[in-house]
């Protein structure tokens, strides 16, 4: 009984730690891993694995070597910031596989990439002929970019000078039945004409809505609870 106390504790507490640290990291490495941020999350979570597993081994050891990693590529976050040589050292720099129309071969072989995973990538982005791509760039995290000629890029209502209304954020007022006060705020109404909105799609009230959201147009998407739940 005193050892599931134990574990449990244990777990409670690297869960904390880890979740404080990632946070504190920011979006931009939850969103991507650079080199460095690959080699610190294998290490952290082989550390809090060994942690969890072994309770001889003692938590302060374990919480110490996890903070001290994190500290590490927060270090390293911050230096290569204001350092773009030092950033290209660590992290590399993006790289043209096509370019001006021409896939690169130097490149491809320099970064190991086969053109069977070229053509897959860019038919991830719904493009199947090499010869409409302008430049490919693969960039530091991995992730290829695909840049069109300009004759087979979209036309933009902008090219075409057509005026478009501005219909803004479409901000979410009801979520599950529950009506999400500060974004009714944010969108300049009250709860007045919220639940006038709900009478006139039917509904008897916002706890019989899933979904309602409203942009700066003035446009209303709603969508009712399916009976059951």
């Amino acid at each position: 009984m005193v050892t599931m106390a134990v574990i449990l504790i244990r777990t409670l507490i690297i869960f904390t730690t880890l979740f404080i640290s990632m946070r504190i990291l920011g979006k931009r490495q939850l969103g991507e891993l650079e080199i460095s941020e690959l080699v610190v999350s294998v290490l952290i979570a082989d550390m809090a694995c060994l942690t969890l597993q072994d309770i001889g081994i003692p938590m302060l050891n374990g919480l110490l070597s996890i903070i001290t990693l994190f500290c590490l590529e927060l270090l390293l976050s911050g230096i290569t910031l204001h350092s773009p040589r030092l950033r290209a050292a660590v992290w590399g720099k993006p790289c043209f596989l096509i370019e001006k129309g021409v896939i690169n071969q130097k490149e491809m072989r320099r970064n190991r990439f086969a053109l069977d995973e070229l053509t897959e990538e860019l038919r991830r982005q719904s493009v199947t002929d090499i010869g409409s791509v302008e430049y490919a760039v693969l960039e530091t995290d991995g992730t290829l970019n695909v840049i069109l000629t300009p004759d087979n890029r979209p036309v933009t209502a902008g090219q075409m000078q057509v005026p478009l209304e501005d219909t803004g954020y479409p901000m979410i007022v009801i979520s599950e039945g529950t009506i999400l006060q500060d974004n009714l705020r944010k969108s300049g109404r009250d709860e007045v004409w919220l639940r006038r909105q709900c009478q006139q799609q039917g509904f008897s009230g916002p706890e019989a809505v899933y979904l309602m959201t409203v942009n700066a147009a003035g446009k209303v998407y709603c969508a009712g609870k399916e009976k059951g739940n």
